[in-house]
């Protein structure tokens, strides 16, 4: 973190929780109470956008679970995961943007997280979005623009940050 310049300093801006499940309804229930159980949030439910005739689903049919994680609430779940992967990463979790992604093969990996038989075992996707400030200029509604590119944050800077903020080491 930079202390001279406050607007180069890294921020987690927020976290999605991410869980696939498919057309079956008993399973997005199990799916859905786990997501609930590690999130302590409400779950919303993803639907489908294209049509699969092999995998039996069509538009509009929901087949996976989320939830969107800010402030605190992230850093907190996002440092149980990663303590899941056993504080190690790959780069290649990394893109050019600075954005994160791991997977965790079973919810029971997560700390503090007993197994119910009832609900199986389900891995899910965490999904880290960094930011630093001044992004809102691409999301506001009036006069919105594009984030130059000398703020935007690269792979490197992500990794750094991750690195010193969470003690991650990459294979």
């Amino acid at each position: 973190m930079d202390s001279e310049n406050k607007m180069r300093d890294i921020k987690i801006a927020k976290v999605t929780v991410n869980m696939g499940v498919g057309p079956e309804p008993n399973e997005m229930k199990n799916a859905q109470k786990i997501i609930e159980k590690l999130t302590e949030r409400k779950a919303i439910k993803t639907k489908c956008k294209v049509r699969q005739p092999k995998w039996g689903i069509r538009p509009g049919l929901p087949i996976g679970l989320k939830v969107t994680l800010r402030n605190s609430n992230a850093e907190e779940f996002l440092k149980r995961g990663i303590a899941a992967k056993g504080n190690e990463l790959k780069s290649t979790c990394f893109d050019n943007q600075g954005n994160f992604g791991f997977g965790i093969q079973e919810y029971i990996d997560m700390p503090g997280i007993k197994y119910d038989p009832t609900l199986g075992v389900r891995g899910f996707d965490v999904l880290v979005t960094l930011e630093r400030p001044g992004f809102r200029v691409k999301r506001r509604k009036i006069r919105n623009r594009k984030v130059g590119g000398s703020h935007t944050i690269s792979k490197e800077e992500a990794m750094e940050f991750v690195q010193k903020k969470f003690e991650v080491v990459f294979e």
